[in-house]
């Protein structure tokens, strides 16, 4: 899935096209599980080739449900042992820096400058704790404000997104009642709306649930933990 928004390319990916088995099949980005740490660097060499993404130069980070955006450098994402910097976010105003996070039920979102400002990309990992904490606002701060727009990938979707009330009572004070119906909560509102307020006046949404398709994408609710990540990769073309 790609956000068609030049200079920017950027994919969201699923769980189709690698070469891991089992509760990993088959595109597993996430080193961190128990998947074979070869087939995780193939896939992540195949989800960089697809978008013509530089493998050996582009960063990851070590994600933790934090506000913390940083700016990206070359480090590589094909060496298992590679550390990367704690944070959930990215961004890069460098042509071909690529840029990789992951996710399992949590969203990955894109937000680049617009309206022809000097081009430059962020990459943000959107869970509940992260949205609550201001990772799109640290986002949007590291782009330097201005006119942006946004695309919002695949996420667990109100369907299926079961919270408690210590989740969804500060959501419904930050986002809106309407973002929690029937003890659900609504993550990709609540990311349009977080958005939106950041200075996004566009905002794509593929409204894909993670939960709903295991043929297409890991969750980590669904699947009990055991399972792999998707992700997105983008840089600036």
């Amino acid at each position: 899935m790609r956000w068609d928004r030049d200079p920017y390319v950027v994919a969201f990916t699923s769980r189709v096209g690698g070469v891991s088995t089992g509760s990993y099949e088959s595109m597993n980005l996430g080193i961190l599980t128990e998947d074979d740490p070869e087939n995780v660097v193939e896939n992540r060499r195949r989800a960089c080739a697809s978008v013509g993404a530089d493998a050996a130069s582009a960063t990851m980070a070590w994600q933790h449900h934090g506000p913390e955006v940083h700016r990206a450098e070359p480090r590589g994402i094909v060496t298992p042992g590679t550390i990367f910097d704690r944070c959930d976010g990215l961004w890069s105003d460098e042509p071909h820096q690529a840029m990789m996070l992951l996710t399992a039920d949590c969203l990955p979102i894109a937000v680049g400058r617009a309206n022809g400002a000097e081009p430059a990309l962020a990459v943000l990992h959107a869970g509940w704790r992260g949205l609550l904490a201001g990772i799109v606002a640290s986002g949007a701060k590291a782009l330097g404000g201005g006119s942006l727009a946004a695309a919002v990938g695949p996420g667990i979707g109100p369907c299926c997104y079961e919270v408690g009330d210590e989740v969804s009572g500060p959501f419904a004070e930050a986002f809106g009642d309407d973002v929690v119906h029937d003890g659900k909560l609504d993550l990709w509102t609540a990311a349009e709306r977080a958005l939106r307020d950041a200075g996004c006046e566009e905002v794509e949404r593929t409204d894909l649930c993670t939960y709903c398709h295991p043929e297409l994408f890991f969750s980590h609710r669904r699947d009990r933990g055991r399972t792999g990540r998707q992700g997105v990769v983008g840089y600036i073309g």
